[in-house]
């Protein structure tokens, strides 16, 4: 069974994936702009629990999955 926190890092790792879509795509950081620059301190936050998830979500391919019977 899936917890929260793994439902939460799959989808902070969807936002880093969309966003670096549209890097490659069209040159637009996506987070950047909202947040006002790479440099600013909400798209650093943004940027390390993107990160963080990606790390914790290492863990989610050696878990076994539940048996239903």
């Amino acid at each position: 069974m899936r917890t929260p926190i793994d439902r939460l890092a799959v989808l902070l790792m969807i936002v880093g994936a969309l966003n670096w879509l549209m890097v490659g795509l069209f040159g637009l950081d996506l987070v950047a702009s909202i947040f006002g620059g790479a440099e600013a301190l909400g798209s650093r936050i943004i940027y390390s629990l993107v990160g963080i998830a990606g790390i914790y979500s290492i863990s989610l391919l050696f878990r076994e999955a539940p048996v239903n019977e």
